[in-house]
């Protein structure tokens, strides 16, 4: 059976010949390894094999394992932050990449100046429209809110985070991508977001190497490494949390 090590070296494989595919260098895509419902144990495997960026869902979740965890890990909240909950996010993360609201972004800059932190932020689009999911439903809702996020005065507005309809087909789910993409590129004139804003977070298990194609440069990989998630009948630091939608 393969062995977590053995897993996030074929996910990396994957990802060079993906870039490869489009003339792009390996360095510029970013894997970061969605560990929630995760334990500490199986991070801590993947930390062993060469592994550094995490992603976490909910802030309660970080809190239970981060201090069990290896030194050295870049943590990325990659879930939807309650604004009740963002006083903590500071203290945990260095990434969120869910950032969905002026209310939302003003309150995490309140509390990471508070904390002395500088969070590196992405603005979440909802392209594919599905009512469960986050995220500015048009595009052009984007312009406003980076122009909130250039104000902050501890956020680094550094990119754009989509996550399609997993049921799409592969032109479906490209094409929200590209749009992402596109959108990238205005912002980045219209705003003078300068070179600091170029990240898109998108791709994840099943669809990372079309989100590569389209320009990814931090792909969100959880199943395709750790296995399915397991649900945890204890909540002990060292034990798989369950993770909700």
């Amino acid at each position: 059976m393969p062995t977590i090590a053995d897993n996030l070296a074929l996910v990396r494989d994957r990802i060079a010949a993906a870039t490869r595919r489009c003339g792009r260098p390996t360095s510029s895509v970013r894997l970061v390894a969605v560990s929630k419902g995760q334990s500490v144990a199986a991070i801590a495997q993947a930390y062993a094999a060469g592994q550094r960026d995490f992603g976490e869902n909910r802030v309660q979740e970080a809190l239970a394992k981060q201090p069990d965890a290896p030194p050295g890990i870049v943590w990325h909240m990659i879930g939807h932050v309650q604004v009740n909950k963002a006083k903590q996010v500071p203290g945990l993360f260095q990434f969120v990449h869910s950032v969905d609201s002026v209310r939302l972004l003003e309150t995490l800059d309140r509390h990471a100046v508070a904390a002395g932190r500088t969070l590196d932020v992405l603005l979440q689009a909802n392209l594919s429209g599905e009512s469960s999911k986050a995220g500015v439903r048009d595009t052009a809702g984007l312009e406003p809110l980076l122009a909130a996020a250039l104000i902050c005065r501890a956020l680094r507005p550094v990119g754009l985070m989509t996550i399609p309809d997993p049921a799409g087909s592969e032109a479906q789910t490209r094409a929200v991508f590209r749009r992402l993409r596109e959108a990238l590129e205005r912002l980045r004139v219209a705003c003078g977001a300068g070179q600091i804003f170029r990240e898109l977070s998108m791709g994840m298990s099943h669809d990372y190497e079309w989100a590569i194609a389209e320009g990814a440069t931090l792909v969100r990989i959880g199943t395709a490494i750790f296995g399915p998630r397991p649900v945890a009948e204890g909540r002990g630091p060292g034990a798989p949390l369950t993770q909700g939608p």
